[in-house]
């Protein structure tokens, strides 16, 4: 039975110092020049996955091309040297803000399985929209690149505990790959080798029988994982394998290494994982016209934060139906009289942005019950597009685990 779930080889590098190695999702800290370029400081001189993706900060930059060409040289060199984990999977046991862990399975999933269309029916299904424009530019650094450094993080909704954490509760029995500071304040991160990658890759027949499908969603199309963070990411890698596609023999398409893609998958239940609301700023707008309009659409639990003069709604509206219906309402204003969108986590970094400017407002939301991803899934397709995050920015997937997705 198909599960969505592959097995393949995983490359870790050969080197003492993995704290150097291991830098955040490129989709991090795209306004924070200071972060990127600390980081290359720190990382200078050594061994470092920030020589082998482009940090999003740099995506409007005239040396796209260079920087390009750049990683995909290192990358083919780091390749050859790479320690090879055959047939791999790993447990990563992670410390995030707050004390917690976070524990995931790294493994490879079977593109031919995913779709990101709203309203798919998919094993492997989206969780917000994708924005077709987002993904040409990843594309341009991937169909040249021989290997793929992921930060997609997938979820289970295994509401048990039965696949992941037992091997978290036998971890001591496995060989240990890692055990580091991550570094930039990214916490720790242990990784343990699954001796039993076969045995774990049945488990997941057990999250897409009949009778649970209907019991927990009310339909009987298996669902296996959704895509928590690294949508893009993940449709960037559907999109290079339709492109590869194209050219191959049908013998060929079973095996290739770009139809499969590495993620971490983390069962939504975990106590690591922890919906933080994404809010929207919106600069250099007329604060009372734009509160004006404001106040005349649906709403649910949401803030209009402008300083002194902010305002709490109350309405009906779920946070994913609030949402829609503010980013309609920004899209004409914004249309109309001027302004540029931004999306931010954290309450206090997103009111202090709005008390250090004269025309600047913020909308803050509530977080969204993590149980109700995979049922409004199912029932509605998509959720709007940053409607969530998973943690703080260093919370994210660190690079670490690479693997080949060229013959």
């Amino acid at each position: 039975m198909k599960t969505g779930v592959a097995i393949s080889d995983i490359l870790l590098p050969k080197t003492d110092d993995y704290s150097a190695f291991a830098v955040v999702a490129c989709d991090q800290f795209t306004s924070d020049g200071d972060y990127w370029e600390t980081l290359k400081n720190l990382t200078a001189g050594k061994l470092t996955t920030l020589d082998m993706i482009l940090p999003e900060y740099y995506l409007n930059g005239n040396d796209i091309d260079e920087r390009i060409a750049k990683i995909n040289k290192n990358i083919d060199d780091y390749a050859l040297k790479a320690c090879v984990i055959k047939d791999g999977m790993v447990l990563s046991v992670r410390s995030i803000t707050g004390g917690r862990k976070r524990i995931g399975l790294i493994t490879t999933v079977d593109l031919e399985e995913y779709d990101y269309k709203k309203g798919s029916k998919a094993l492997i299904r989206a969780t917000e929209a994708t924005i077709p424009e987002r993904i040409p530019p990843r594309l341009k650094i991937r169909k040249d690149a021989s290997m793929e450094f992921p930060h997609v993080l997938v979820f289970i909704d295994d509401e048990r505990r039965e696949i992941i954490e037992p091997l978290f509760n036998d971890k001591e029995s496995f060989d240990k790959l890692y055990d580091f500071d991550l570094n930039m304040n990214g916490g720790h991160i242990t990784g343990y080798k699954i001796p039993n990658p076969t045995v774990v890759k049945e488990k997941f027949t057990a999250l897409i029988g009949k009778e649970r499908l209907v019991s927990k969603y009310g339909e009987e199309y298996p669902f296996s994982m959704a895509v928590g963070d690294g949508n893009h990411s993940l449709a960037t890698a559907k999109a290079h394998w339709e492109n590869i596609k194209k050219d191959l023999p049908l013998e060929e398409t079973e095996n290739h290494p770009a139809r499969f893609a590495l993620v971490e998958i983390i069962n939504i239940y975990d106590d690591g994982v922890v919906f933080e609301p994404i809010h929207r700023i919106i600069k250099g707008v007329d604060k009372e016209k734009f509160a004006l309009g404001f106040e005349k659409i649906a709403h649910g639990t949401e803030t209009l934060f402008m300083g002194e003069n902010s305002i709490s709604f109350n309405g009906e509206l779920s946070v994913p139906e609030a949402i829609i219906k503010v980013d309609e309402y920004i899209k004409a204003f914004v249309n109309d009289f001027g302004g540029e969108v931004d999306y931010v986590h954290g309450d206090s970094e997103t009111k202090e942005k709005v008390l250090n400017s004269s025309d600047t407002v913020a909308i803050l939301f509530n977080p969204i019950d993590k149980s109700i991803l995979f049922p409004y899934v199912v029932k509605g397709g998509c959720l709007p597009k940053k409607t969530f995050s998973i943690g703080e920015g260093q919370d994210k997937r660190y690079y670490l685990e690479g693997r080949k997705i060229t013959k």
